[in-house]
């Protein structure tokens, strides 16, 4: 029986080296990412998305289902994509057969699919019940299946989770049959968890002669472990390190190497915050963070990668098309403001807005470019005397001109994603602060807070996190969102209050200096729905000093408008003075901002949902910081401007230059210009902006016209 067993282990290493020798018509030059994007119509769907490098993938149909799930599922829906390059030349596909709106949680079967081009399937269902209804009979669930070519089988092993009644969820496999059409043999336990837990979402990888099995601990622990073996099929031994980089929850890990590299990508699901994580490693051992090398015009859950062949590319391409806005995926990020480069197809231009301090007669694009596009010439080129000539050579050998200009525009003032901006002026420091949402995280997810200032309004400093919920604050570690600010000068000694939203509630924080750190007072302020009020959220605070009694007030509410002046210590207030200032043109939605000119109290306030274009800001007048509210006639303070791809402008706040009569306005919109096509994540990729707010002679504001350029700072 040894020498049997030595013999069958030599059979095996021998067919790995052929396989690994086996020689290939085209070498792989690119990826095809395989996800479904969240749980719902047309979500729980097979999606793709191609990337030259591994790292900058950009969506193909428009980032829409390139397979129809209700074609091809008992179900509806079909989640968790696994693509293998098939030893015949075939691809081979595995999904979960499952609709979370019908079904929850709880399927009992997988979709298999097969493809000579990647483009055409040919599909079968596995009903695991009905299949092997003797042992497995009173399954709950079938998850996240996966292939692998077992050499000394020479067949396909399907791997998959099963739960039965009363047991965990454990991995098994079986092989497929020689259609790739169902499973020939009765699954089998693949891994056993030494404490006999839940294990689900297998994906194993040969490396160096063994096989590593990665796979989420469910239920305890929500992480990534992994698990390896001398053999496909048995033997996998747990190592106990957990392997994400990351303390959130995280599933559906998919591993791969790099085209011509000894590194390999481990990836996988932050489901809870609807993020992917990218880490890096050469050894499967150590993995370290490359999120800042990674892109997407995209929010995938639980794919996989799979290298491809730049024709494999192309056909794909053809069959799917790319959004034509996204074949630069990247340019250098040392002079350029990469979010905001635009690209104009139609017309052939490209506007790169560049950095403050880059010379421009020295400005070096770096562009990065879709797999099969290429773009000449290169190096840095002189753009001090306007646009410089590019040639645009396609997939197919066509070449197409394009004018590149580059700019130093001031608009967004901040780079990346930031919102619902508040801004004040420190008499302690002489600068303006300030305090935006931290932005970029789906459903609005942050849980930190950061300061900016700047001495002209153009030139802004980033000074770091000053509140992070997850350390500083007891009573909620989630949703950091609309914060607010006041300089107060008590005893002598300056003050600064800090009110910020955070679960749906309202706190506040104090300093000795704008830029923090802040202490928070240690709960709520606002954890109330004032009487009366039906629906809405307690979030979107604003502080306001009344100049001509010194008086504070605090004004809060989404749906509604609550106002109470604040008490002394400014971290109370007395409920019985709450009233509510609710505009009656029912345009109100939330963020209000209060400023007074020239005998004048202004209520600003955002109109809309956030995620809507049409997101902007109304006003209205009163004789008191405590209403009641006078709406003119012609009340819209800032909009949309389409013909600059501007969208999404609201959730304001006003800053006026000290001793002047000269006021700006500070605002969120879109990202500019990919947000419009973002759908409703546009509303949680915004950008900080701020332009002039002026006035006429009785005191009306002047509708403000949002711009690229932003203002040039202030003497």
């Amino acid at each position: 029986m040894k020498n049997l067993f030595n013999l069958s282990g030599l059979l095996a290493m021998v067919s790995l080296i052929l396989i690994s020798c086996k020689p290939q018509s085209q070498a792989p030059e690119a990826y095809l990412f395989a996800y479904f994007t969240g749980n719902g119509p047309g979500e729980e769907s097979v999606h793709y998305a191609i990337s030259k490098d591994g790292f900058n993938y950009r969506a193909l149909n428009n980032n829409q289902p390139v397979i129809s799930a209700d074609s091809i599922s008992l179900r509806g829906g079909v989640r968790d994509p696994h693509i293998l390059r098939g030893e015949d030349g075939m691809f081979y596909m595995v999904l979960t057969d499952l609709y979370v709106p019908e079904d929850g949680w709880t399927n009992q079967g997988m979709v298999f699919l097969k493809s000579k081009d990647l483009v055409n399937w040919t599909h079968s269902t596995v009903h695991i019940p009905d299949v092997f209804p003797e042992e497995f009979g009173d399954v709950k669930r079938v998850w996240a299946p996966q292939t692998i070519y077992d050499p000394t089988a020479g067949k396909y092993m399907v791997y998959f989770s099963m739960l039965q009644e009363g047991g965990a969820d454990i991995i098994y496999y079986a092989y497929a049959n020689k259609d790739f059409t169902g499973l020939e043999s009765v699954p089998k336990q693949l891994f056993f968890h030494p404490e006999e837990k839940s294990c689900i979402d297998g994906d194993i990888i040969h490396h160096n002669g063994k096989y590593h099995l990665f796979f989420k601990t469910e239920g305890h622990g929500n992480g990534i472990k992994k698990a390896v073996s001398d053999q496909l099929t048995e033997g996998y031994v747990m190592q106990d390190q957990y392997l994400q980089q990351t303390n959130e929850a995280v599933e559906g890990s998919g591993i791969f190497k790099l085209n011509g590299s000894e590194k390999y990508i481990l990836m996988y699901d932050v489901y809870m915050k609807g993020a992917y994580q990218f880490t890096e490693s050469t050894d499967l051992e150590n993995f370290s963070i490359i999120d800042d090398q990674v892109s997407m015009n995209f929010h995938p859950r639980h794919g996989t990668v799979l290298p491809i062949t730049q024709e494999e590319v192309t056909r794909l391409v053809d069959a799917f098309g790319i959004d034509e806005q996204n074949w630069i995926l990247s340019t250098n990020d040392e002079q350029i403001f990469g979010n905001n480069v635009m690209l104009d197809q139609d017309n052939g231009g490209i506007y790169l807005p560049v950095k403050y301090d880059v010379d421009l007669e020295k400005v070096n694009p770096e562009f990065v470019l879709f797999a099969g596009f290429q773009i000449s010439p290169e190096g840095p080129q002189d753009f001090s005397n306007g646009p410089v000539d590019y040639t645009l050579t396609l997939p197919d050998g066509t070449e197409k001109a394009f004018q590149v200009t580059a700019r130093k525009d001031h608009n967004p003032v901040l780079k990346g994603y930031y919102a619902d901006p508040e801004i004040i002026y420190s008499e302690k420091t002489g600068k303006f602060h300030l305090y935006p949402t931290s932005d970029g995280f789906t459903g609005w997810s942050g849980t930190y807070f950061k300061s900016f200032s700047s001495e002209d309004l153009v030139n802004w400093k980033d000074d770091g996190v000053i509140l992070d919920l997850k350390k500083d604050v007891d009573w909620t570690s989630r949703n950091a969102w609309a914060p607010c600010a006041i300089e107060k000068k008590i005893n002598g000694e300056y003050k600064f209050f800090y009110y910020f939203t955070a679960g749906q509630k309202v706190g506040v924080a104090v300093a000795d200096d704008p830029a923090g750190p802040f202490v928070d007072s240690g709960k709520a302020l606002v954890d109330f729905r004032p009487e009366g009020v039906r629906g809405g959220q307690e979030i979107d605070p604003d502080v306001f000093t009344d100049p001509q009694t010194g008086k504070d007030y605090l004004y809060w509410g989404n749906g509604y408008l609550a106002a109470v002046p604040l008490n002394d210590d400014m971290v109370s207030f007395d409920k019985n003075k709450l009233k509510l200032l609710t505009p009656e043109d029912g345009t109100f939605r939330e963020g209000t901002e209060v400023f007074f000119r020239e005998g004048k109290y202004y209520f600003l306030w955002s109109e809309n949902d956030t995620r809507d274009e049409d997101y902007r800001v109304r006003y209205a007048f009163a004789d008191s910081p405590m209403g009641p509210l006078t709406i003119p006639e012609n009340n819209l303070v800032i909009a949309k401007a389409p013909e600059k791809r501007i969208y999404g402008t609201g959730h304001n706040s006003v800053i006026q230059i000290p001793g002047k009569d000269e006021w700006y306005i500070v605002y969120h919109r879109f990202t500019r210009p990919h947000g419009i096509d973002m759908g409703r994540a546009a509303g949680y990729h915004r950008e900080v902006c701020i332009d002039p707010l002026t006035f006429d002679e009785a005191g009306n504001i002047i509708k403000v016209s949002p711009t690229v350029e932003g203002i040039n700072g202030i003497q």
